[in-house]
């Protein structure tokens, strides 16, 4: 596919990074010669600098033979702007990044299509919506619900309590009646590789995995993955921006007890405005006292979600030290997730992945549903939707050539969740769930055209 991509740092350029490396024709449009050069020297793209919103320019990268653009720049209006002027010059696809988390709420208010732009995409709502999956689910590190919790994607670290350790992929799952979950993608302690399990794979202590689950197979998960599940009743929220609001509103509503730490007055003030729920906290969140002080160990979670990557993971630290059950931390740089996850902070969520996992699904062939990268592991699940004509519909999933660095998670049809096994056969209309690594993605594909 040829993809332009307006906006070449943040969440821009790692995009074009991800996109590069599949092969795709990547052309970086943006103003800033700085970072225009800077992913010019890293990465295999066109680089064009000029205004994105500017035809000019557009026509510089020759938008109008573009299947698709990315306008992700930090500007909301010119992301709006190039993708309205780019569908008028030709390109196929248009996806917008707002900065408002309330743009959602407009949707059905104003026809963005009819302009010319087909999809929004807010990275801080898709911030928000995850730490919320995580407060649900607060033994685990990572979750993604696929239509509405049918099949949900579940991660944790294995540890010595978790009975199965030393037991086989098949065995573990003979330890319940019924099979409700599935192990997709392992990482093995102090290894970088990703391991696709089969039924002889062997579960080790330290293991890092990710299973997709009925929703009656989450309580199992617990079982046996040595896990329990925290009521949450008193969060602490570090950082009052668009995800640190969106998610004490969420969390207020639901009667959880909120207590929200901003260092800025202005801003502070604004906040206990809105969330007449929610205590606000006028405060460095960086000081120790502070957090003792607003009774920190008395937290079931504690979220650190500022702008800035260092003070989260410090401030979560702090609240690892007073046994905090759950923590979780907004963070930017992606080559913090093993650092920080070696140190003990649980969960991490990070804007740029999330973003990432929601543009790619127009860029995978067939027709992909949603998409979710496995957080720190060399893999993604797709949700494909099986169209009349595909090479899976009428045969047993044994009989398929799936290649062996990719597996079926599961299937939803009619809104139900299924635990596929081999016997299971794929009807037309099915959601299939498959867990892929790189190498395997463009056969999986092929499989669903």
């Amino acid at each position: 596919m040829n993809i332009a991509i307006a906006g070449a740092s943040d969440i821009g350029f790692h995009l074009a990074k991800l996109l590069s490396f599949e092969s795709q024709s990547i052309t970086l449009i943006d103003n800033d010669k700085e970072s225009l050069n800077y992913a010019d020297n890293h990465l295999d793209i066109r680089a064009i600098k000029g205004d994105p919103s500017a035809l000019a320019t557009l026509k510089k990268a020759q938008i109008d033979k573009s299947d698709m653009i990315i306008a992700v720049t930090p500007s909301e209006t010119t992301n709006l702007m190039c993708c309205l002027l780019s569908k008028q010059l030709g390109c196929k696809k248009t996806i917008a990044r707002v900065t408002d988390i309330e743009f959602e709420k407009y949707k059905n208010d104003v026809d963005f299509k009819s302009l010319g732009i087909d999809e929004l995409v807010s990275p801080e709502e898709l911030a928000a919506e995850e730490i919320q999956l995580l407060i649900n689910q607060t033994a685990f590190e990572n979750s993604h619900e696929f239509e509405n919790g049918a099949l949900t994607m579940m991660g944790t670290t294995l540890e010595e309590n978790a009975p199965f350790i030393g037991k086989s992929v098949r065995e573990a799952a003979e330890v319940f009646p019924g099979v409700h979950f599935m192990p997709i993608a392992i990482r093995r302690k102090n290894s970088e590789n990703t391991l696709i399990p089969r039924g002889n794979t062997t579960f080790e202590l330290g293991d890092h995995v990710y299973f997709t689950t009925l929703p009656k197979g989450v309580s199992e998960l617990y079982s046996l993955t040595g896990e329990v599940k925290n009521k949450i009743k008193n969060v602490m929220i570090l950082g009052g921006g668009r995800v640190g609001f969106k998610t004490a509103e969420f969390l207020s509503n639901s009667g959880i007890n909120v207590k929200l730490i901003e260092f800025d007055k202005e801003k502070a003030i604004e906040m206990a405005e809105k969330l007449p729920e929610t205590l606000v906290i006028h405060g460095d969140g960086r000081n120790v006292e502070l957090l003792i002080e607003e009774n920190i160990e008395k937290m079931d979670a504690f979220l650190g979600v500022t702008n800035d990557s260092e003070t989260n993971i410090m401030s979560c630290l702090m609240a690892k030290s007073k046994d905090v059950p759950k923590i979780i931390a907004l963070i930017e740089n992606m080559d913090y997730f093993d650092l920080t996850k070696s140190i003990g902070v649980d969960s991490l969520v990070n804007k740029k992945m999330l973003t990432a996992n929601t543009i790619f699904r127009y860029v995978r062939r067939g027709e992909v549903v949603d998409l979710a990268k496995l957080n720190n592991m060399d893999a993604e699940i797709v949700e494909f939707k099986v169209h009349e004509g595909s090479k899976v519909i009428g045969k047993e999933i044994k009989e398929l050539s799936f290649p062996k660095k990719a597996t079926i998670g599961g299937v939803i049809r009619d809104g139900k969740g299924i635990i596929a096994l081999g016997n299971f056969i794929i009807q037309k209309d099915d959601l299939v769930l498959v867990c892929s690594q790189p190498q395997a993605i463009r056969k999986v594909e092929q499989l669903f055209l």
